[in-house]
């Protein structure tokens, strides 16, 4: 049948549909046999009742269920699978195996681009590359989402944009996004984190890599998350976290090291025992202690036996690096001694 008459064999079947629906079912028609020969010979699948744009760039082995649309700029990479309800828009890239699920919407018709690495799960109606919610944000502006592999980002998550065209909303590879969570503009997230339900980070917040936050945590605007560091449940931080540490509470406050995070990253009990040293030096004083917080660090780095050890030395770059300019300093200890 040519598409001039698969096209008047859809009129028909359609006079008392609305307007809407009529011409999406027609363009599938029309799709399924001026592009048939095409799909059948990648080996992908698109439903008929799927609208997908003649300029859109389908991979091989594609699988798009029913109701998905797909745009004309997107991109969608070998073995992809789009399941029935799922959109993706705007100038996307989908990379190789990744699944969108029911609901879900990949990008947005605004300026910029949204990257979305290999094998990578959108859960259901999640919203990933849309635009952010900053009232900075000129209308017409480009705004970027690059997002690396192996990333499952659960049911009714939100990633944002950027804000602006010189910055970019950054995840990284093999993280853990749980239900509701929500990644505001211009946030950096590194690699091998576990979000869970209903963390909140707002905009340009930076997290290191291998973090884990229980529930309902908060975190404010242009905080720094460190390494293998641990928010409890229910946390509103609104300071630093540096690496390696533990923070509870509203508003959150130093805990401790996560241990528990060190064993299972494997770091050696050697290593344990110089990090917690280092920890009580700076942030446990005695009550004798006349010693400045910056006074009891400078003395932890001429320690040369634990200032030798890396991971200590990292944890005072981190601590160093939150009091420069423009940063919020770390989240503070119960007992912090501000002489």
């Amino acid at each position: 049948m040519s598409a001039a008459a698969a096209a008047r064999a859809s009129r028909l079947l359609l006079p008392c549909l609305p307007q809407t629906t009529a011409t999406r079912l027609l363009h599938a028609s029309t799709l399924g046999v001026s592009q048939g020969a095409a799909r059948e010979a990648s080996g992908s699948f698109i439903h008929p009742a799927a609208v997908v744009h003649p300029d859109a760039v389908i991979g091989q082995g594609v699988s798009i269920g029913p109701f998905c649309t797909v745009g004309p700029s997107a991109r969608v990479g070998d073995a992809c699978q789009l399941h029935a309800g799922s959109h993706v828009v705007g100038d996307t890239e989908l990379g190789e195996g990744c699944i969108v699920q029911t609901g879900a919407i990949i990008g947005a018709d605004i300026p910029g681009q949204t990257v979305i690495g290999e094998n990578n799960v959108i859960g259901h109606y999640a919203t990933v590359g849309i635009k952010c919610q900053d009232l900075k944000y000129k209308t017409g502006d480009e705004c970027f989402l690059h997002i690396g592999r192996n990333n499952e980002i659960r049911e009714y998550c939100s990633i944002h944009r950027s804000s602006k065209s010189c910055d970019c909303t950054v995840i990284g590879d093999n993280n853990l996004v749980m239900g509701s969570c929500h990644i505001a503009h211009d946030c950096k997230i590194g690699n091998n984190n576990i979000f869970a339900n209903n963390t909140l980070f707002a905009g340009h917040v930076v997290v290191e890599d291998c973090t884990h936050t229980a529930g309902a945590v908060v975190v404010h605007q242009f905080c720094h998350i460190g390494s293998y560091s641990f928010l409890g449940g229910g946390s509103v931080v609104a300071q630093d976290v540096p690496r390696y540490m533990m923070v509870a509470g509203d508003r959150a406050e130093l805990r401790g090291l996560n241990l528990e995070g060190l064993r299972r990253n494997g770091f050696s009990d050697q290593e344990v025992r110089s990090l917690r040293k280092a920890y009580q030096k700076v942030f446990m004083p005695t009550i004798t202690t006349e010693s400045s917080f910056e006074e009891r660090l400078a003395e932890l780095e001429r320690e040369n036996e634990l200032s030798a050890t890396p991971a200590v030395s990292f944890m005072v770059e981190s601590i160093r690096m939150s009091f420069d300019q423009g940063r919020r300093g770390v989240c503070k200890f119960r007992s912090w001694n501000s002489s």
